[in-house]
């Protein structure tokens, strides 16, 4: 099995999906999992690139409303179908029912909420890499973004994942996430609500493999909501000019 995530979270890598996919396919028993949970249906489908098996936690954009946890495996492969299928009955990993309803109420809006993520996130990363305050924002709709071009291949548009590194360290993150009052500081995403998470202090790594990896302790992710984009840009304005 190939696994891959793009965008990869936190940094918002982009993987080449179906350069990866004409890969595997090469291998005969091989199959390739992609995690969408970053993008979702809506802007990013993996199945028409080549993946055999997509995976989503529902939890996040599908749902919409943080208050469900689920996930699921998408694919359409007969074979790979049904060996999904018997797993999950004989291991008897079945959501409730009620779980089911909360996430198909989230699927009726899944469009309105992602193209609203889509207009705020661009807006916001456009306004942070001006910023003064700000040393680099990894948002894959931002030009500037190494892999754009990439992004915009196989994608139909951006998520409110925007990733940012403010000037300093640790003590300005602190100072920053002390400030806020629009966003809410918590490690969740894909919400209604925006969200502002400190990787580097929930990471388990060692310092050195998470800085490696771009997780540096000046890393910000927010998770841009639907709420008015000038709002969060005045909201973030203020706390990163106390920084």
């Amino acid at each position: 099995m190939v696994w891959i995530e793009t965008p990869s979270n936190p940094v918002m890598k982009i993987v080449d999906i179906a350069a990866i996919a004409e890969i595997v396919k090469r291998h005969g028993k091989a199959f390739m999992v992609v995690d969408n949970t970053f993008m979702s249906p809506y802007f990013q489908n993996p199945l028409l690139l080549g993946a055999d098996i997509v995976m989503h936690s529902l939890t996040k954009y599908m749902n919409g409303h943080s208050d469900v946890l689920m996930g699921a495996a998408v694919t359409n492969r007969e074979d790979l179908y049904k060996k999904l299928k018997e797993t999950s009955k004989s291991i008897g990993s079945l959501p409730s029912p009620m779980d089911c309803f909360l996430c198909l109420r989230g699927l009726k809006t899944l469009h309105l909420r992602m193209e609203r993520h889509y207009k705020n996130g661009m807006k916001i990363a456009e306004f942070l890499e001006k910023h003064p305050k700000v040393e680099k924002v990894f948002y894959p709709g931002l030009k500037s973004h190494p892999q754009h071009d990439l992004a915009k291949r196989q994608s139909r548009g951006f998520s409110g994942l925007v990733p940012f590194r403010i000037k300093g360290g640790l003590k300005e993150v602190r100072i920053f996430t002390s400030r806020i009052k629009v966003f809410t500081l918590a490690g969740s995403l894909g919400n209604v609500e925006s969200l502002v998470d400190v990787t580097a202090v929930r990471s388990t790594m060692n310092k050195e493999t998470r800085e490696s990896l771009g997780i540096t302790d000046n890393f910000i992710r927010l998770s841009v909501g639907v709420e008015d984009v000038n709002d969060l840009i005045a909201d973030l304005d203020q706390a990163l000019l106390g920084c």
